[in-house]
């Protein structure tokens, strides 16, 4: 029988301060299962400062309560950011190990979804709720690690820093500051990346392996404005802003960017195409082969699993244009958000771009880009990332992979702190692929695992 309770009925023991319980009396399941269901309640919307406030708020007192004495909140650009450092107890040369996430989220309106999204509820295996896989999972399951080490006795023989920020899914500020002003808070040898990697598995109860990020893409707006002199509307000319701004975003629609491939991408496809069968694994299997094969590539990009993976990729998200009902319109402009593929500079997308929207339309960036250089794949984060996940996921495939979005780690990666995305939750791919939409949700053993599997990494990367 199917129930729907929210979790903090279920999970009420798991509220017990690690103050006033051992590791050993401490049910460290309930006790992340708890730390989300507190998260998951404060709607931290990105454009909701004062609740992003309220949940870095609270991941202070309980890193606080939980014997954290440096803890730090930073406040910029009205909203806040979180900074733990927990000093090595068994000091070596080993620089700090540095540990990021976001603490904001999408917004999410309760008459679009099936429950109320901030109120994290068990339906079955799954725990719902707005940030469930995107990402208080991350946020709750690094806390909860750090906590349980404390508890334990744990010395760490390097700095263990914790980076929450508060804008990621908008302007991604504070970790632009971490990464520059507060470079000295949160200086690293590299970073574990909460906010990428983990697993798939097929809906039958096949494993598609478990990713780790290495790479993603650089995140580039840019405006397509279209200017005309207007006039009546009774009185049509043979030239208008809406259809000439059209036509360049149909243009846009149909173009593909060049394929390329780097290291991580190469050892991503060379992995999947031992499990692809068809023409899709003929594709990969022909593409690794030869980069040059642009046929193989399009056949990659092609498929719904995989857009976004071999190059790079542009898409209109914003519309407008006119002034009035009654008069042809002097101005209509799109915004295209490009995910640019690592080592392409944004300027030779903006200018492909303006050569599609041709001479009718001007095309401008919006914003600064990033550049994210790759990673390069560490032996000792592989090595740890690949026995830990084994332990639950035994034979698993590890997989190199490119995102094609963007996360904080982007930042980090930019200024020379190499970054992994190494998280331990994983989901029933299409079905779960949630994130920013309709009823998120993560398997509730998916979740559990990862509150085991960040506790193993920190520790055998920090001991």
């Amino acid at each position: 029988m199917k129930y729907s309770l929210p979790v903090s009925l279920l999970s009420i023991f798991g509220l017990i301060s690690s103050q006033s319980a051992n590791a050993e009396t401490v049910n460290w399941q309930e006790r992340g299962v708890s730390i989300l269901d507190q998260l998951v309640a404060i709607p931290s919307v990105t454009d909701r400062k004062d609740e992003v406030k309220r949940a870095i708020g609270l991941m202070a007192q309980i890193f606080r309560d939980g014997g954290f004495g440096d803890v730090r909140i930073k406040d910029h650009d009205g909203t806040q950011s979180l900074i733990l450092r927990w000093k090595a107890e068994r000091p070596s040369r080993l620089k700090p190990i540095l540990l990021l996430g976001h603490i904001d989220v999408v917004d999410a309106l309760r008459d679009d979804w099936s429950r109320d999204p901030f109120k994290l509820t068990r339906d079955g295996d799954y725990y719902y709720g707005r940030g469930a896989i995107d990402m208080k999972n991350g946020i709750a399951a690094i806390a909860t690690a750090l906590l349980r080490l404390k508890a334990e006795g744990f010395k760490p023989s390097r700095d263990i820093i914790v980076f929450y920020s508060g804008d990621e899914e908008t302007d991604g500020n504070g970790a632009r500051r971490a990464a520059t002003e507060w470079r000295s808070e949160i200086e690293a040898e590299f970073a574990l990346n909460a906010d990428a990697g983990g697993g798939a598995f097929a809906a039958d109860g096949r494993s598609l392996g478990f990713g780790i990020q290495t790479s993603e893409k650089m995140y580039q707006s840019f405006s397509l404005t279209a200017l005309n002199p207007g006039g009546h509307s009774s009185r049509p000319r043979p030239d208008n802003a809406i259809y000439d701004l059209a036509e360049a975003l149909k243009r846009l629609a149909a173009h593909r960017f060049e394929p390329q491939l780097n290291e991580t991408t190469k050892a991503y496809f060379t992995e999947r195409a031992k499990q692809e069968t068809g023409a899709l694994g003929d594709a990969m299997r022909r593409w690794v082969a030869n980069p040059q094969d642009g046929a193989a590539a399009d056949l990659i990009e092609a498929d719904p699993t995989e857009v976004g993976m071999t190059r790079t990729r542009c898409v209109a998200t914003r519309l407008s244009g006119g002034h009035a009902d009654n008069a042809l319109p002097q101005t209509a402009r799109a915004l295209v958000n490009c995910r640019i593929f690592p080592g392409v500079e944004a300027v030779k997308v903006e200018r492909e771009l303006q050569t599609l929207a041709g001479e009718k339309v001007k095309v401008e960036p919006v914003g600064t880009a990033t550049p994210s250089p790759p990673s390069p794949l560490r032996a000792d984060v592989v090595k740890a990332y690949t026995e830990v996940v084994r332990k639950r996921h035994p034979g698993v495939q590890i997989v190199p992979q490119m995102s094609p979005g963007a996360t904080d780690g982007l930042f980090f990666r930019s200024v020379g702190i190499p970054v992994y995305g190494v998280d331990g939750s994983w989901i029933v791919t299409p079905d779960d692929e949630r994130a920013h939409g309709k009823d998120e949700r993560i398997p509730v053993k998916a979740y559990h695992d990862s509150l085991d599997h960040w506790h193993e990494l920190i520790r055998q990367l920090a001991r």
